[in-house]
């Protein structure tokens, strides 16, 4: 029983190498957030290291599944963000870590059965701290299993990526999806699917915080700076304030519908002044700036830029 409908092919593909007794010794679970891959990770995992499990699903009430829900198995070790020595939480995984990490892997599992090692978000590892795994990767012990979960996929090392058997969570069909969205109490599934581009979790969360308001925001904010009305640094401020990747998310996706009525002949919902060639472009900007976000440069300035690019 996959946790979320759309898992079910590789839930059920990877249950049946558990059966067989072929599970490979590295998942790479790789996707989009939003897309369930945490908790297709947690109930596999369950179900693994269970003592009695049923066709994969832990029991719930063994030794196992009392010390996972206390958070305190021996056999399962979680690597993620750590702390520097003056107690700040890291922005990536390092060198020290992942050899922690082996050395704990050199001594036996306690319950005679699976050791596993999640590593998430296995896309925040930095260079040395990838080169570091590839060793582990490439010398598994016995009944170990290295699980990585990465959002961007594309930003783990090749040799990192080749080692693993890969299980890629896609944005589910569209009434899926909004099925799912009825079932989980979402009242307007449909503008919520739309604001998340598909992305089912996505818009489960954003339907609860607030965010259709903040789309309907920034398609304001685009067409009175298309009409030469309001302030770009105003703008700014608001879009700073609250999240700036989401609104730059919600930007681009504005964009892309612009571009999508002038083709159809529909209404416009910018009545943006740039051509065709100039609106793509700047739905690539868009995204650059939401990219650059994760780095050093300010905030501020980035949104600045992409809003002086649309005026």
């Amino acid at each position: 029983m996959s946790p979320w409908p759309w898992h079910d092919d590789a839930w059920s593909r990877l249950q049946a190498r558990r059966e067989r007794g072929a599970l490979p010794h590295a998942l790479l679970l790789a996707g989009p957030a939003g897309l369930g891959k945490r908790d297709f990770l947690a109930a596999f995992v369950r179900g693994l290291l269970c003592q009695r499990p049923v066709q994969g699903v832990a029991c719930g009430t063994c030794r196992a599944c009392q010390l996972l829900d206390a958070g305190s198995h021996p056999d399962l070790v979680a690597l993620s963000f750590g702390l520097r020595k003056d107690g700040v939480t890291r922005s990536e995984i390092v060198v020290d870590q992942v050899r922690d990490l082996s050395q704990r892997l050199s001594m036996a599992s306690q319950f005679g059965g699976w050791q596993v090692v999640t590593i998430d978000p296995a896309d925040a590892m930095n260079a040395a701290g990838a080169n570091a795994l590839l060793k582990t990767l490439e010398e598994p012990t016995p009944s170990t299993l290295l699980v990585l979960v990465a959002d961007e996929p594309a930003r783990l090392p090749t040799t990192i990526r080749s080692r693993c058997q890969r299980i890629d969570f896609l944005v589910p069909p569209r009434e899926v999806a909004l099925d799912w969205l009825r079932s989980q109490g979402v009242a307007d599934a449909v503008a919520a699917l739309d604001a998340a581009g598909g992305n089912p979790g996505m818009a489960r969360a954003w339907a609860a915080d607030g965010a259709l308001k903040q789309r309907a925001e920034v398609r304001h904010d685009l067409k009175a700076l298309a009409a030469g009305r309001g302030d770009p640094m105003e703008v700014v401020k608001r879009w700073q304030a609250a999240d700036p990747s989401r609104y730059l998310w919600f930007a681009a996706q504005a964009a892309t519908d612009e571009l999508r009525a002038r083709a159809s002949g529909a209404p416009l919902p910018l009545e943006s002044q740039l051509d065709d060639e100039a609106l793509d472009g700047w739905y690539g900007r868009a995204n650059r700036a939401r990219d650059a976000l994760r780095g050093p440069l300010r905030a501020d300035l980035l949104l600045l830029e992409v809003l002086a690019a649309w005026r």
